[in-house]
């Protein structure tokens, strides 16, 4: 069966004649009267009831009509749907992020390529930047918001485009300002007081770039860096600050989140800076990841 004899089946539905419906279709009625045949013959159901004088068809014949129209109504879309698939209007984006982006570029890039392309089904997924990058290049996910990693460290399978450079702030325990603890007022922190509190961080296998900042923040100071709790999640990180367990250096945007316990200073003396960024695979040609590039230029 093709569509050619389900175009067939749909005339003479319709016409209830075999001359009109061939005059129709721009043919002779006896190669119409032998397509309908094949027709039966293929499914093994009879679609016309014929008499010299008439044509109906049969109880299947007029419930699989409805059947017959709605797949020559998908055929006749099908050269469109290819074209908007090649513009990126139609198709599918799995995208992939740190949790300091939902707090800074990613709601605003989601929203706009969202209301640009409604018809392309996006995925999000929250991960670390290491596990991104292995999904990228594993065609798993085709594109993820990662800190800015050494760009001499990327394969040259990937490309990387910034997205967001911030500075670091503070976030530390409210129960300390309120002790008044020494350093910590309700405006500012200075590297002091940065440098004596326990400080709680990301391990830094998972977040390479974010730990040697942070690091690099301490060895400018001239002191020795040790980290008193890791957490995987900046979320999580917030709510041991909360819980008074140290401080953490995190981005400007996480004051966006705020949580019970929390407070966020910015630092006194030069802040450290950290970038989000964007990764792909190189070789990537998918038409969606084209138009949510162009949106994150």
């Amino acid at each position: 069966m093709d569509l050619r004899q389900l175009r067939h089946f749909l005339s003479v539905a319709e016409e209830l004649h075999f001359g009109r419906a061939a005059e129709r279709l721009g043919m002779t009625q006896p190669p119409l009267s032998q397509s309908i045949q094949a027709l039966e013959g293929e499914l093994g159901v009879q679609l016309f009831v014929r008499t010299k004088r008439s044509v109906a068809l049969t109880p299947v014949g007029k419930e699989w009509l409805a059947h017959a129209r709605a797949v020559l109504d998908k055929a006749a879309g099908l050269p469109e749907t290819a074209r908007r698939l090649s513009r990126g209007e139609l198709g599918s984006l799995r995208l992939a992020f740190v949790s300091t982006a939902d707090y800074s570029v990613l709601p605003g890039m989601v929203s706009q390529f969202r209301q640009s392309f409604p018809h392309v089904a996006v995925s999000l997924r929250e991960a670390t930047s290491d596990i991104q990058i292995e999904a990228v290049l594993n065609e798993e996910i085709d594109a993820g918001m990662i800190i800015a990693p050494d760009r001499k460290a990327l394969q040259a399978t990937l490309n990387y485009r910034p997205l967001l450079r911030e500075p670091l702030v503070a976030a530390v325990p409210e129960a300390w300002i309120a002790a008044r603890r020494p350093g910590f007022t309700a405006e500012t922190l200075r590297a002091e007081a940065i440098m004596a509190a326990p400080l709680i961080l990301f391990p830094r296998h998972i977040a390479p770039a974010f730990h040697d900042i942070v690091s690099g923040y301490f060895a400018e100071h001239g002191v020795a860096f040790a980290v008193h709790q890791e957490a995987i999640q900046m979320q999580t990180i917030i709510g041991l600050v909360a819980a008074g367990m140290g401080i953490a250096l995190v981005p400007q945007s996480m004051t966006n989140l705020r949580r019970c316990g929390a407070h966020y200073l910015p630092l006194q003396d030069s802040a450290p800076e950290i970038e989000t960024g964007l990764v792909w695979r190189a070789a990537n040609s998918s038409a969606t990841l084209q138009r949510f590039l162009e949106i994150a230029s």
